[in-house]
């Protein structure tokens, strides 16, 4: 089964209390490229192949009545974007590098080497290796 229509591409939505400083860290630091700017209070970024818009907070309006655009409360987290990466440890170095702040340096599972980081705003990141299962 498909979406219900053609041409359907996604974009992830986060809202930013700082447009410069959130444009800034997913460019300079995660590696977006700017692709439009709408009035200083969004932008769209091409990221890994996908489209993430960040957009300063609002009230309601007549198409979303009753729901209010805030950035995350960092301690509770309700979305995640995560990047697969073939070597986590190297991905961890260059995004240091750039300026990320890690919670922890990569920890390792028998599945996966993950490592998290965050946004201006709190947005949870992850970088995550696949290990190979035991033959």
């Amino acid at each position: 089964m498909s979406f219900p229509t053609e041409g359907v591409e996604l974009t992830h939505l986060l809202v930013v209390s700082d447009l410069d400083a959130s444009r800034a860290f997913y460019c300079d630091v995660v590696g977006a490229t700017v692709f439009r700017e709408y009035g200083g209070s969004s932008c769209v970024l091409k990221l890994q192949g996908t489209w993430l818009l960040l957009v300063t907070g609002g009230p309601p309006t007549d198409d979303k009545p009753g729901v209010s655009f805030a950035p995350p409360d960092p301690a509770r987290v309700s979305h995640e974007m995560a990047f697969r990466v073939p070597d986590c440890a190297a991905a961890y170095a260059t995004l240091r590098e750039r300026g990320a702040t890690f919670l922890t340096p990569p920890v390792e599972s028998p599945w996966e080497i993950r490592a998290f980081f965050r946004d201006p705003d709190g947005h949870l990141l992850e970088l995550s290796e696949a290990r190979q299962p035991a033959a």
